[in-house]
């Protein structure tokens, strides 16, 4: 039984009573397409049974490559981009003591990332650091060819090399890659190095669940075992039924689809516990990537309150009303944390004397709930009991069906990324790659 819960009581003054039982016509047609793997983009649908089909002895040798780096790193690098990064990091925020990084003895590495970006000051620091520990480093990518992470690669490869030899840092790189082709797979062959596949049916933003995800989640000191048996139990869940009141991920994908049609055209997803940040990224991608295309799609974007109600609550409570807000709502803390008394009062604030901060951090989240709701906007919660791997594994399986569903509903491929090649080109011509001649002159002309 799954943990998740789906809360739409604060949609019922923003969607009518026939609206929910209209749109459940169309999400059994999507849910068909997705199970019957009839719909577009129906060759990377391998993400939907992998949380049931992923081989144990996969699982056992990620585990022995875990332990196996936290023995001669202290850092572990991890390289790569867009789904090749944000979901482990999304999870290995959630889980991780943010303050881990001072303790002076570290049962497992820290885990950094890089070719996530093109920053020179980033990848110096990066480096700069790295002189000063032992580390290993996973290259995510199917092909070895994206820039960012094949620049990072290069000069961490580089820096490897002259740190502790050419043969011995072959021992400190894992590559995870397509099974059979692509620069990244040739050059794993070639060095011997350690080598994951993601699978050919698994697009990136969806890839979480295999190596990609999974290496770095277990060298963190994480339980993968327990969050892919959370992905299973959600999996059952959204294949069991279509039907909206059964099935958490229908039951989004269907209420946001309503909301979109009725001039809803932003969904801030909201987190009220800060290790969630990366969450809210990893689903950014996850939705941006797979409905913004032919001149449609919901924006989605951000926000962990209560801090961002000192910024973005203005526009939220008062601005345009075109947005509708998604809140992760986590029952309980993994700590106890009481309010002291103060006798002198200054603050006022001893009334809230005895209390746990998650009381008020939890009346916060009602009180800005009720505020937003009569404010206009439209709310959605989900629920989940507390932050561990298996309810992240739920909640993480859970987005992906219900993207898959809505990306049908709006009537896109929820599977390709069209868009993003042309920045691509535009770069790679104005950098002067050889073949890119013309659109350098074009270009050049323009800027």
């Amino acid at each position: 039984m799954i943990d998740l819960q789906l809360d739409i009581r604060n949609l019922k003054n923003f969607i009518g009573d026939k609206c929910l039982p209209r749109f459940q016509e169309e999400i059994v047609k999507c849910h068909q397409q997705l199970v019957n793997r009839t719909g577009k983009g129906n060759n990377f649908l391998g993400w939907i049974d992998l949380p049931e089909n992923i081989d144990h002895d996969l699982i056992q040798r990620i585990q022995k490559e875990a332990e196996r780096i936290s023995k001669i790193a202290e850092v572990f690098v991890v390289i790569g981009i867009g789904g090749s990064y944000l979901g482990s990091r999304a999870i290995l925020e959630a889980l991780n003591d943010p303050f881990k990084q001072m303790e002076k003895e570290k049962r497992y590495p820290h885990i950094v990332f890089a070719g996530e970006n093109l920053s020179e000051d980033y990848h110096s620091s990066l480096l700069g650091m790295l002189n000063q520990k032992d580390y290993a480093v996973a290259v995510i990518s199917k092909s070895g060819t994206t820039t960012e992470p094949a620049v990072a690669f290069r000069l961490i490869k580089n820096h490897l090399g002259k740190k502790y030899g050419k043969e011995n840092a072959r021992s400190r790189i894992v590559a995870i890659t397509d099974a059979s082709r692509g620069a990244l797979k040739k050059l794993a062959d070639t060095e011997g190095y350690p080598c994951y596949v993601i699978p050919d049916d698994i697009g990136g933003r969806y890839s979480v669940l295999t190596p990609v995800g999974l290496l770095p989640v277990a060298v963190g000191g994480f339980d993968i075992v327990s969050l892919l048996d959370g992905a299973r139990k959600m999996r059952e869940a959204a294949l069991h039924s279509s039907d909206c009141e059964q099935n958490p991920c229908a039951l989004y994908a269907a209420v946001r689809n309503i909301l979109f049609r009725n001039g809803k055209l932003v969904e801030i997803l909201v987190a009220y516990e800060p290790n969630l940040l990366y969450m809210i990224e990893w689903w950014k991608q996850l939705f941006g990537e797979s409905e913004g295309k032919d001149k449609k799609g919901i924006f989605p974007a951000g926000v962990t309150f209560t801090s961002d109600l000192h910024s973005m609550g203005q526009y939220i409570q008062d601005g345009m009303r075109t947005l509708f807000e998604t809140v992760i709502s986590v029952e309980s803390p993994k700590r106890l944390l009481q309010i002291p008394n103060d006798p002198e009062n200054l603050d006022g604030l001893n009334f809230l004397s005895g209390k746990r901060l998650s009381e008020v951090n939890k009346m916060a989240e009602l009180g800005t709930t009720l505020a937003h709701v009569d404010g206009g906007v439209p709310n959605i919660r989900i629920h989940i009991p507390a932050v561990n791997e298996n309810t992240l594994g739920q909640l993480i399986y859970f987005f992906e069906f219900a993207c898959a569903l809505s990306g049908y509903a709006l009537g896109v491929n929820p599977f390709d990324q069209p868009g993003v090649e042309a920045y691509k080109n535009n770069m790679f011509a104005l950098l002067g790659k050889p073949g890119y001649e013309k659109e350098t002159e074009t270009l050049r002309k323009r800027l």
